[in-house]
């Protein structure tokens, strides 16, 4: 009987895997994942794991934390426009701000990059984005999985993860005990950052505009104003770490302040927050008005402006103020902590 497999036989590319494309791609991706290094990082790119020193790193007796997210619908914008530059920063972003609510310096990150076929092009971009995000936060990208799945991800599409560590000294792990009279510092936002863009992405369908027509309110293109990568707090968060009388910081994401300031408070407090505190991004407005949205809801679902909050004593406000704003950050006195007689979020003037 003849090899059934003889001139017929497939190989990995048949099927929609290219081998030596990924091999291309590790290699034109390398610069990146080197411009990243910091004290601690052991090894190279294409081991089966990677090696990070903690006492290399400058730690005594570290307690780790460790952080995993994504971008969400946000990817939407990058695959339907081929802006795929900024991504990567979000992917880091919303994985190491979480590490410093925590009190936790980031040491490493890792990514996961899955697609329909892989374009070396694009991805390259997305990895140059990641590398651009360690960069801002301080850390190392020290290993990551590129998976092309064809039948699963359509071509062009992709998904993105992120896995990021970090260390804090025993004893120095936040939120500490805020205190009733402790003040809120909000850190501006550049935008929606990675949450919302379910709704967003509705909103502008609704309005018939397409992602490069003008954005009605401002930044370019629909695209290139929505599509601004999320704000890393990192650098500032942790100059801000230095004074004894910061008490922790939220991350203001999925659930907007409504949801997230309450996650660093006691059981027995609630925030008071003035929404007229800070300027709020015009985009904002657009969102609500065009898509009907209620303030309610508008809090919910968006960080409104404030991307980070920062709960301080009130003695301690103007020294950390100043260490935030010495670092680049716009700073507002947002709010403050009273004892909690219902919602653990009161929005009014102070």
């Amino acid at each position: 009987m003849a090899d059934q497999r003889d001139g017929n036989g497939l190989t990995y590319r048949d099927a929609g895997v290219d081998v030596d494309a990924g091999n291309a791609f590790v290699e034109a991706i390398k610069p990146a994942v080197r411009s990243t290094a910091r004290p601690g990082m052991m090894g190279g790119i294409g081991g089966f794991g990677g090696l990070f020193d903690l006492r290399a790193a400058g730690f005594d007796d570290p307690v780790l934390v460790a952080a995993t997210d994504g971008v969400g619908t946000k990817l939407k914008i990058a695959i339907e426009t081929g802006l795929h530059g900024g991504i990567g920063i979000d992917l880091v972003a919303m994985c190491v701000n979480d590490l410093l609510a925590q009190g936790a310096q980031p040491l490493f990150f890792l990514d996961y990059y899955a697609t329909g076929a892989l374009d070396i092009a694009q991805g390259k971009a997305i990895v140059e984005g990641i590398a651009e995000g360690c960069r801002q936060a301080g850390c190392g990208l020290i290993g990551g999985e590129t998976a092309e799945m064809p039948g699963l991800y359509a071509i062009g599409d992709y998904d993105l993860a992120g896995f990021s560590v970090g260390a804090v000294e025993r004893g120095a792990v936040l939120p500490r005990e805020a205190q009733t009279g402790d003040v809120l510092l909000g850190l501006g936002s550049t935008g929606p950052h990675s949450n919302g863009y379910s709704l967003i992405r509705k909103i502008v369908e609704r309005a018939g505009l397409g992602w490069h027509d003008p954005a009605p309110f401002g930044g370019g293109s629909v695209a290139e104003a929505l599509i601004a990568p999320t704000r890393i707090y990192v650098r500032a968060g942790l100059a801000a770490m230095t004074h004894p009388g910061l008490r922790g910081f939220a991350h203001i994401t999925g659930g907007g302040l409504t949801e997230n300031v309450p996650r660093v408070l006691p059981e027995g407090l609630a925030a008071r927050i003035d929404p007229d505190a800070w300027p709020r991004p015009p985009v904002f407005d657009w969102l609500a008005r065009e898509g009907g949205v209620d303030e309610t809801e508008m809090r919910r679902a968006f960080n409104l402006g404030i991307g980070m909050v920062v709960v301080v004593a009130p003695e301690a406000a103007g020294d950390i103020r100043g260490l935030l704003e010495a670092e680049g950050e716009s700073v507002h006195e947002i709010g403050h902590l009273h004892p909690r007689d219902g919602a653990a979020v009161v929005y009014g003037a102070l």
